[in-house]
């Protein structure tokens, strides 16, 4: 925010609006109420800071998954609240601006979907704050706004540039004859468009040859414009060509141009880059946003790379009220500058672009999936990426690096999780082995890079599939416009398909426009999604990115294009994720996502006989969205008939085979979906995001039975069953009430003996509810000091105590160890009390498979810790009732001090309170008694010995690694025992003197 350097909005390509209040330490989502995660735009209205515009659609448009936006929001309160202000059908919004004194006046500079002929495009103004809005410059229906800047001394005067572009799934196109600059001088109201040079050029004398005098010839590419804040005579336009040239100036407003700088890194892949600002104090300063970050400060001339200030560089911010503050924006997040680029801020914001997900079957099982501009990367689905070691008993499980690359798909291997393949752009196949962290190059040809698919043997996309068998994980296949099969680890690969695609060559061709872009984003004509099925051996589906099905029974013999039979298949339609069914070999799932051919319609549809007819399952599937089209389908493995559907901005679920579909998004932001897998063993639905990153839907167990209560008012589900592991575990329970409880609903887990192993009080509400059990016996009794001890008289001073009657003892590493042993497997029972009805579910917690012991050992554990536990509580108890006795006469002390007559008393009371202390202080030590952290001074008596133990026998404390998986150590058991004859002896002495 211009002048404050604390404030800061980042608006995500596919992640939301983030905003930050402290220099870019802390970031927080603001847009989670939006309908879209794709931002393009953003504007603090200069006038007032509480107004922020914010323009949907990613802008910086270079791939097929770049996601469109529904236009327009505004807030009124510094981004807490958003309205949706129109413009709905623009697609991408590159760059909004705000008037400098009236916040009412605001311009939007729309590319469009670039996915069809639209009259959705170009320079749009609205005078009333967004009620209404005006279309005020149009080229024609291929062309939209790709650069917009305004004269900040007379607001009258704007620059625009124009992109003609088109992008499907065989190509992006840029250029054309839309592509211009244009001024206005107006207000915005008309335009006129500032002409090409002469086709014979005038050359300046004494000047370098290439000087050439005005703006560039069609065809042109994409544009940018910036007029300098501190010379309205000075303009710049970054221009896309092929040869003539890459940045024009004037110097007198916009009449005048020449050429001043022929560097084609500046204008390099274009749609993805392509951006300038000018210093708001010298209009020679210019900087340029490319693969990589360019400053000139010779009016253009001239740029040198500055390489530590960002990679792959998209906008730029400079604070208008302080020259020497910018902020870039890239592919790793932001770099924020305080002193012009001398030191750097680098902020990463989590929101991940995943491709794709895949999981394992390991306990706890794996997540899979790559990133754009990361990487591939796995880790466990209960432990989040980053995770310090020992988080949750998980530690830090994340591995990246695992061959492949940014895109494509990430998988592991069903027999050896230690063997993962994955592909990356340009043909490029991998296989890693997790044991020897080394990764093969195994691609079947060439690579591919930087050819057109023309040229090219094999046409590879950007995101090729691959498949491995489920009865024969050695068997692994591979798509580009045929289909290639392994079966020794990618030593050889043979071809097991003819060309699948259409082999239209008007589809067949380069992609970029007027410069080539072939990185295979758009390669045309392949192979797009692979899926075995894994009831029937041999049969497996394939769908390419122009929309053919087909389908072979004898594991690629044959192949059969069951195109034809698809009714409702548009054409072109990319084919993006196929489901065979789990349940029956005939029966499969197709998602097909026709958006970058301009239907944003959601297209699943179902067969059950091999092909030979289908029906259209959509159902009720919203579709009035732009981002309604669907992106992944996948079939719950546990319950025939439920299905799960990604959409561009959506997650849904179908319990009658799409007849009926309802969103779940409590929690998920409005990211694309792009890929869903159900774990089956865990019944979770793991689905990866396209912007933020990758999500868990926990035990879907409910979704799997009757969700909503029938006969009676409660409903209690029968819960999945629950893995244990030494430091951590969670029983999920999950109930349905028909109205809100009178009292607070109450949880029992019992054990099969009967004893009430924990109780859990919750708040619920009317309909679905969950409570999470931690596996854990309820806790011991802790102790609460009252009184002031004699090391620290201010105690009850301190911030941390302040008001409070009690204080715990606080000690560094103990906390983790002050809880109740986990349970043992076995059977236990959930028992749900609601006004007085009572249900009840078994519950079954299983043993962590890598764990050795028996049960016979872990049953010794957790026995030993429930002692402990009884006798932490005991102990606790007694300090516990003698610092009430102890402030009682504290209280009395203080109130008689200082009274000649109550010395005799005073005495009693400081007797009395030293016998109290001598019980209490074998216990616990004194030291322990001023509530210091860190303080390492006395030797541990009764209750920190216990404590420490039970850390040594059970969960882990500080240092101390914990033993829960294993029987108690003979030194534990015998420590034990002394703890018991100190214990007994206390109690004793306790109850002489409470009897005196």
């Amino acid at each position: 925010m211009a002048g404050d350097p604390f404030t800061y909005y980042a608006g995500a390509a596919s992640g939301g609006v983030w905003k930050t209040t402290d220099g870019g330490v802390r970031w927080t989502p603001v847009s989670e109420a939006l309908a879209v995660t794709a931002i393009g735009a953003l504007a603090v209205a200069p006038s007032d800071s509480s107004i922020v515009w914010a323009g949907t659609g990613e802008a910086w448009a270079i791939r097929d998954s770049d996601v469109i936006g529904d236009g327009v929001y505004k807030s009124l309160d510094a981004g807490r609240t958003w309205t949706h202000m129109g413009l709905d059908e623009t697609g991408r919004i590159g760059r909004i601006l705000v008037h400098p004194t009236n916040p009412d006046i605001v311009f939007a500079c729309a590319i469009g979907r670039m996915t069809g002929r639209q009259a959705e495009r170009g320079v749009f103004r609205t005078t009333d704050g967004g009620q209404h809005w005006d279309r005020v410059l149009f080229v024609d229906e291929n062309t939209g706004c790709s650069g917009l800047s305004m004269d900040t001394k007379n607001p009258r005067t704007l620059f625009a540039g124009t992109w003609q572009v088109e992008m499907h799934p065989w190509a992006e196109l840029s250029g054309g004859p839309g592509s211009g600059v244009y001024k206005s001088t107006d207000g915005g109201t008309t335009w006129v468009r500032l002409g090409p040079a002469l086709s014979e050029p005038l050359r300046e004398r004494g000047e370098d040859e290439r000087r050439v005098e005005g703006l560039p010839r069609s065809p042109l590419g994409k544009i940018d414009v910036a007029v300098a804040p501190n010379d309205s005579s000075r303009v710049y336009a970054l221009i896309q060509t092929s040869d003539q040239g890459s940045l024009w100036r004037s110097d007198d407003g916009g009449s005048a141009w020449r050429v001043v700088n022929w560097q084609r890194a500046l204008i390099g892949r274009a749609g993805y880059y392509v951006h300038l600002a000018v210093s708001p104090v010298n209009e020679d300063e210019v900087l340029v946003s490319n693969s990589s970050f360019w400053q000139s400060t010779d009016g253009g001339r001239t740029f040198e790379e500055r390489i530590n200030w960002g990679g792959d560089n998209h906008d730029i911010w400079w604070d208008p009220k302080n020259a020497e503050r910018f902020v870039i924006t890239h592919d790793a997040g932001l770099s924020i500058t305080q002193q012009h680029g001398r030191s750097i801020q680098r902020v990463t914001l989590p929101i991940g672009q995943m491709y794709h997900v895949a999981v394992d079957t390991q306990v706890p099982y794996f997540v899979y999936s790559n990133m754009q501009d990361d990487g591939t990367m796995r880790g466990a689905a209960w432990a989040a990426e980053g995770a310090g070691a020992g988080f949750n008993g998980l530690g830090n499980t994340w591995e990246h690096g695992l061959g492949g690359c940014e895109s494509g798909f990430t998988i592991p291997d069903p027999a050896d999780a230690n063997i993962v393949w994955a592909t990356c752009y340009g043909n490029k196949v991998t296989r890693y082995d997790a044991r020897t962290r080394t990764a093969r190059s195994v691609a079947p040809s060439m690579i591919t890079l930087d050819s057109p698919p023309p040229d090219a043997k094999y046409r590879c996309h950007w995101s090729a599939p691959i498949a491995i068998d489920p009865f024969d994980h050695n068997s692994v296949l591979y798509g580009c416009n045929v289909i290639f099969q392994t079966t020794n680890a990618g030593q050889s690969w043979k071809i097991i398909s003819p060309d699948l695609s259409t082999q239209d060559r008007a589809r067949i061709v380069p992609s970029g426009g007027i410069v080539g872009d072939n990185l295979g984003q758009f390669a045309g004509e392949v192979v797009f999604a692979i899926a075995f099925s894994e009831v029937q051996k041999g049969v497996v589906w394939a769908g390419t990115n122009d929309g053919k099905l087909w389908i072979t029974r004898d594991g690629g013999a044959k192949w059969s294009d069951v195109t034809k039979n698809v009714a409702a298949l548009p054409a072109w339609g990319v084919v993006s994720k196929i489901e065979p069914s789990h349940f029956d070999a005939g029966t499969a799932y197709v998602a097909v996502d026709a958006h970058l051919m301009d239907s944003r319609e959601p297209y699943i549809f179902k067969t059950a006989d091999y092909g030979a007819s289908w029906s259209r399952i959509n159902g009720d599937l919203p579709d009035g969205h732009p981002l309604s089209y669907v992106k992944a389908v996948a079939e719950n493995p546990n319950k025939r008939g439920m299905l799960f559907a990604g959409t561009g901005h959506g997650f849904f679920y179908s319990t009658n085979e799409g007849a009926h579909w309802t969103e779940l998004s409590a929690g998920l932001p409005h990211a694309p979906v792009s890929w869903i897998v159900v774990q089956k063993q865990f019944h979770d639905a793991v689905v990866s995001t396209y912007g933020r990153g990758l999500y868990v839907l926990d035990d879907i167990t409910p979704l799997e039975q009757e969700l909503r209560t029938t006969t009676g008012e409660t409903k209690l589900f029968a819960p999945r069953a629950a893995y244990r592991w030494s430091q951590r575990g969670r029983g999920i329970i999950n109930y349905a009430l028909k109205s809100a409880p009178r009292e607070p609903v109450q949880l029992q887990i019992v054990d099969a003996d009967g004893k009430v192993v924990r109780e859990l009080r919750t708040q619920s509400r009317a309909g679905f509810n969950r409570a999470s059990w931690d596996l854990r016996w309820d806790a011991p009794r802790l102790v609460q000091l009252r009184t002031t001890p004699a090391d620290n008289p201010h105690i009850w001073e301190e911030p941390r105590f302040r008001g409070q009657d009690t204080r715990p003892v606080t000690h560094w590493g103990l906390e983790p160890a002050q809880v109740g042993p986990i349970v043992a497997p076995g059977k236990y029972t959930v028992k749900l009390t609601v006004d007085g009805q009572s249900l009840t579910q078994p519950i079954e917690i299983l043993k962590d498979p890598k764990v050795a012991s028996s049960q016979a050992d872990l049953d010794l554990s957790v026995k030993l810790q429930l002692r402990l536990r009884d006798n932490i509580t005991a102990s606790a108890d007694m300090v516990n009732s003698i610092e009430v006795m102890r402030k009682q006469l504290e209280d009395m002390r203080k109130a008689f001090t200082g009274d000649k007559d109550k010395a005799a008393v005073l005495k009693q009371i400081a007797d009395m309170d030293k016998k109290l202390f001598d019980v209490e202080s074998k216990i616990l030590e004194p030291a322990q008694m001023t509530s210091d952290d860190k303080y390492f001074q006395q030797a541990y008596r009764i209750y920190m010995n216990l404590i420490w133990l039970n850390g040594e026998v059970g969960p882990g404390a500080g240092d101390v690694a914990g033993g829960s998986d294993f029987p108690p150590t003979d030194t534990s058991v015998s420590v034990m025992e002394g703890i018991d004859k100190d214990l007994a002896a206390v109690r004793s002495e306790y109850k002489r003197v409470m009897e005196q």
